[in-house]
């Protein structure tokens, strides 16, 4: 029988609590170090760190956006869907109709907040189950994208694009992409909206507890709203990213990454605030998968293993976020919580 948290040694609680926390940064240092050493011609090089960073910019981006729902105990599985139209309507603005990119740009950023809200406001006030409700809303998105494109590529002239927009994605700053800025930039002010505002602690003691937020005076639903509209306004954005990236648009591809998302969003619960979701957490997790990506596809996989490793991924995270959540109740002698949140896997304990 293991022993209670309150007969555990002072040594074993401070190590368990650096596993939980520092185990996924040291499991993406230990798969960069093995990948290093079996491909030292190509994987420890500047190029080879660059493409990562590129590459997994915006599925990165897409997984800080899952995570603010799911801070609150909601899912939007309509994140994937949001970005093909973000990434169609953006070129499509520019392309078809001929508008200044910044105003393109925006337009598509702040029409991402407003279908977050909307996905929001049927959740919240239409009592609808969040996957249910974001699968529809999804589905619809993926409608509209089809009916811009009338499913065809939608492809730029022989002018091309602005160099100004393209330069969103391909630029260098100090002397890495550009897009791992944005991503640096957006998890830094996730991690003070979520850590250090009384927004973020609302929106945990919500995922945690709704009942009780109702109690104390929190308007549960209100803040349910605000956390769709910030997933939303990151998902236009990254959408913006994906066609700067693509330059072409494809009606269909952001449904890849609408499975990465998540799996980053539920792998970082289980690190930096072991137990709940938190934006540290999940860039934590995104740099496992991607070096893990990175690593697998230069020893020649096949295209197959890459969803095989999302999907394999997937699993794992929802059962480490279920046990770090268990494990963090255990600890503080809480014992196992009364209220699940609304919609989460687990639940999460408010800070």
């Amino acid at each position: 029988m293991s022993a209670s948290p309150s007969r555990r040694s002072p040594l074993d609680r401070l190590r368990g609590h650096h596993v939980g926390t520092y185990g996924l940064p040291a499991l993406a240092a230990l798969l960069f170090l093995v990948f290093s050493v079996v491909l030292p011609d190509t994987f420890p090089t500047l190029d080879n760190i660059s493409s990562i960073l590129s590459n997994q910019s915006i599925p990165a981006i897409l997984a800080l956006g899952a995570t603010i729902p799911i801070v609150t105990g909601r899912f939007d599985l309509s994140i994937g869907y949001g970005l093909g139209l973000a990434h169609v309507m953006t070129l499509h603005l520019l392309v078809d109709g001929g508008w200044p990119w910044p105003l393109a740009c925006l337009v598509v950023i702040l029409g991402g907040a407003v279908f977050g809200t909307l996905n929001g406001v049927i959740v919240e006030f239409g009592q609808i189950d969040s996957f249910i409700a974001t699968l529809g809303t999804g589905s619809i998105l993926y409608a509209f994208t089809g009916w811009i494109t009338g499913g065809a590529r939608i492809v730029p002239g022989g002018s091309g694009l602005p160099a100004g927009f393209t330069d969103l994605y391909d630029s260098k700053f100090l002397g890495l992409p550009v897009s791992a800025s944005y991503v640096f930039v957006l998890a830094v002010a996730l991690w003070l909206l979520l850590e250090r505002l009384p927004l973020g602690r609302y929106m945990y003691v919500i995922g945690s507890n709704p009942r009780a937020a109702e109690l104390v005076g929190i308007p549960t639903r209100r803040y349910s709203v605000y956390a769709f509209a910030g997933s939303g306004l990151v998902v236009g954005f990254a959408g913006v990213l994906l066609a700067a990236q693509q330059q072409i648009g494809s009606p269909s591809v952001g449904l890849d990454y609408l499975l990465p998302a998540f799996v980053g969003a539920l792998l970082g619960s289980t690190a930096i605030k072991p137990g709940r979701v938190n934006a540290l957490g999940t860039v934590a997790a995104v740099a496992v998968l991607a070096i893990g990506l990175a690593g697998i596809g230069q020893l020649g996989a096949e295209f197959w293993a890459i969803p095989l490793f999302n999907g394999t991924a997937l699993l794992i995270a929802v059962g480490l976020a279920g046990y770090s959540a268990r494990r963090r109740l255990r600890a503080t002698g809480t014992g196992r919580s009364t209220a699940q949140p609304a919609d989460g896997p687990a639940s999460q304990e408010a800070p």
